[in-house]
């Protein structure tokens, strides 16, 4: 069995986790490959660790790989998928961070957790991903021209709203005047979109949420529209140029450009241990039913 390890910083306190990972990998003999800065990271700290010569590394994946550990939190998870695009390696998201709605195994378990994943005692949670185009062309969105969790516009530089005239499957939907507007999967419905009033999504719906951000037009509302559907925005505002986001990755695009957004041609497969859900994950997280009725 191979497996890639990734982490996108060396949080303060994480180092026995990190160890008690690679302890438990070693343990099962598997072939370990770290991503190369992480590596680097941990060599930093090296008084913590074991020899860590031994280990490989890697700054691109390939389909050789069976399963992808992503230590840090939920961003440490979006930018895994930036590595593991569509290859379909499971990724294993180790929760080293603070809340966590995609990394979900904790810390405190680890050892007992991958003992369990190398067992193949768990199932995978596939969570589907939105593609954008654009018009003119942007060199920056090739090759990575997806997300996991939302594709937002945003204004920049201005404290005026921007207007994101907003079409579905070609049909004018309305033209919202606001700071941006979200356009978010499922998984991504716990993000971004939550926080500006959109609604709690299941991931296994089939489905596309868009949340306005603070629009000024108090009837728009969050809409949830089938993932089968073709999302078309332009925006247009006092400035010349308006920010769009991928996830974590932010691209300057100049007013009028047209963005297409659609359903992406793959999906990343996340680890679950039998207990995890997401509904446990909420009650959890979000602390629903604290109530001391309950």
């Amino acid at each position: 069995m191979k497996i890639g390890i990734y982490g996108q910083f060396y949080h303060k306190n994480s180092e026995k986790y990190i160890q008690a990972i690679l302890n438990a990998l070693k343990k099962k003999d598997v072939e370990i490959v770290v991503e190369a800065n992480f590596l680097g990271l941990m060599k930093e700290h090296q008084e913590f660790h074991s020899d860590l010569s031994q280990f490989d590394t890697f700054t691109k994946l390939d389909s050789s790989y069976d399963l992808f550990f992503s230590i840090g939190g939920d961003g440490t998870i979006l930018k895994s998928v930036t590595f593991v695009r569509d290859l379909n390696i499971p990724i294993v998201g180790v929760n080293t961070g603070r809340l966590g709605f995609l990394a979900t195994i904790q810390k405190e378990d680890v050892t007992k957790s991958i003992s369990e994943i190398l067992n193949g005692d768990y199932y995978i949670s596939e969570r589907s991903l939105l593609s954008i185009k654009t018009e003119p062309h942007h060199e920056g969105i090739v090759p990575l021209n997806f997300a996991l969790n939302e594709v937002a516009v945003n204004r920049k530089n201005t404290t005026s709203m921007i207007k994101v005239e907003t079409l579905v499957d070609g049909k004018h939907l309305t033209s919202y005047w606001s700071d941006g507007l979200i356009v978010a999967t499922p998984t991504g419905s716990t993000g971004y979109s939550l926080s500006c009033g959109g609604p709690v999504i299941d991931p296994s719906n089939n489905c596309i949420v868009l949340t306005p951000i603070a629009p000024h037009n108090l009837s728009a509302r969050p809409i949830v529209i089938p993932d089968s559907s073709k999302i078309t925005l332009k925006v247009s505002g006092r400035e010349k140029e308006y920010l769009a986001s991928l996830d974590s990755r932010i691209l300057t695009l100049e007013n009028e450009t047209s963005i297409t957004i659609e359903k992406a041609p793959f999906k990343i497969q996340l680890v679950q241990l039998g207990e995890e859900s997401f509904i446990k994950t909420l009650r959890e997280k979000l602390l629903w039913g604290e109530d001391k009725r309950n």
